[in-house]
């Protein structure tokens, strides 16, 4: 019934949305309704589904270990958005074998994309449930599963109300994989099999940490990390109100794009405080404030911090990951923007191991906090530590049932 109404609504709003979309200039990918050429897919395939940025950047460490782990394998990678292809496209060329949309949840555009890429194993990240897809799995004995699955409260709230619905729609998954033993409870109260439906914990969890040698000289260090225009103002401002309580206090400036450099340096200047270049390896012993200026370090760099500012949050870029900067048992803080990493930011927020601030005032008050309450702080980076203490294994789990399904 629901395939059957679907796709009567499907194609009677889809001139009013092919319309919309032409209107702002966006044409509806044809990739959506099946309609492209897949590569030669001999083999077993693996696919892995994305919707866009968040769950793309969730999935690259495990993406990565599948094709270590089973080279002979080809990889598919989809995701619904637009700025998902981009992502997916730029983090793995060379990896996937082939990159495309996922598909209309509608049965003549789920039958061709299945036709063509013929995939032994999906894989959904987080809550992409689409019963017209899944049918059809379950039809082709394709293996379906969830992964690093969630269900907000407000979700999870709507989806109570149609658990018959979802108990006929879970049967054609293989497993429902979660973040956390309260996703797992949601999970099977709107009707997930018990017995199919497990804890893996969180996959954005699954990031490393890379000892390098950083000596950039004495003081408190705050890094104000991957800053877009208007944040470097809001970061400057704090820190010299702040560098006058404390005079200790060091930091490092990273734009997150070094054309904006010459910006940056000048942004910094009227601050009145001493500044240098990482690429002059200036240092902290006669600099207040450090712009990094070079490539590929920022990641690497927020083990000598005391704790970070992750920008990206107070504008609308949806923020950038603040674990880079939590790994180390670094407190991170962000502005309010923070739709590429909520369910992260959520899950650091019940403990203080990271805080989002909705004003720049805010930012400076919790920085002051960080800086002069040692108690509190010990406490912040010991949550970090026990956070990842806590959710780190997602990769191992997907692997090992993967191992068992292949």
């Amino acid at each position: 019934m629901y395939r059957f109404f679907s796709t009567i609504i499907f194609l009677a709003i889809l001139p009013v949305y092919a319309l919309i979309r032409a209107s702002k200039g966006k044409a509806l990918p044809l990739e959506k309704f099946g309609k492209f050429d897949a590569p030669n897919l001999d083999g077993k395939v693996i696919m892995y589904h994305g919707v866009s940025v968040g769950e793309v950047i969730a999935l690259e460490n495990l993406i990565k270990k599948t094709k270590e782990i089973f080279p002979d394998c080809k990889l598919v990678v989809t995701t619904g958005t637009k700025t998902g292809q981009e992502i997916a496209k730029k983090k793995f060329e060379g990896v996937a074998d082939f990159i495309t949309y996922f598909p209309l949840d509608i049965t003549f555009c789920v039958k061709s994309f299945l036709n063509k890429i013929k995939p032994d194993v999906v894989l959904m990240a987080e809550t992409e449930l689409w019963p017209t897809f899944a049918h059809y799995c379950k039809k082709k004995n394709i293996q379906l599963f969830v992964i690093n699955g969630r269900i907000s409260d407000s979700t999870y709230r709507s989806y109570r109300l149609l658990t018959p619905f979802f108990k006929g729609l879970f049967k054609n998954y293989a497993g429902i994989f979660t973040q956390s033993e309260q996703d797992n409870e949601k999970f099977i109260k709107i009707g997930a099999p018990a017995d199919k439906t497990q804890v893996m914990r969180n996959l954005k969890f699954d990031v490393k940490k890379v000892q390098a040698d950083f000596d950039l000289g004495e003081g408190r260090i705050i890094i104000a990390g991957s800053t877009h225009k208007g944040e470097d103002e809001i970061v400057l401002n704090a820190f010299s109100e702040l560098k006058k309580e404390f005079p200790d206090i060091k930091l490092l400036l990273a734009p997150r794009h070094l054309t904006r450099e010459a910006e940056v340096k000048s942004l910094t200047e009227k601050t009145g405080l001493s500044y240098g270049l990482r690429s002059n390896n200036d240092r902290f012993d006669k600099n207040d404030i450090i712009i990094l200026n070079t490539l590929g370090e920022l990641s690497k760099i927020y083990q000598i911090c005391d704790f970070a500012f992750i920008g990206g949050s107070f504008n609308k870029t949806g923020g950038h990951n603040p674990l880079e900067a939590v790994v180390y048992e670094k407190p991170a803080i962000s502005g309010p923007s923070i739709h590429n990493f909520k369910d992260i930011y959520w899950l650091l927020t019940q403990s203080d191991a990271g805080k989002v601030v909705k004003t720049p005032q805010e930012l400076t008050d919790y920085m002051r906090k960080l800086l002069s309450d040692k108690e509190f702080y010990t406490k912040a980076c010991s949550d970090c530590k026990t956070i990842f203490e806590e959710q780190q294994g997602a990769l191992e789990f997907v692997i090992n049932r993967l191992k068992a399904t292949l």
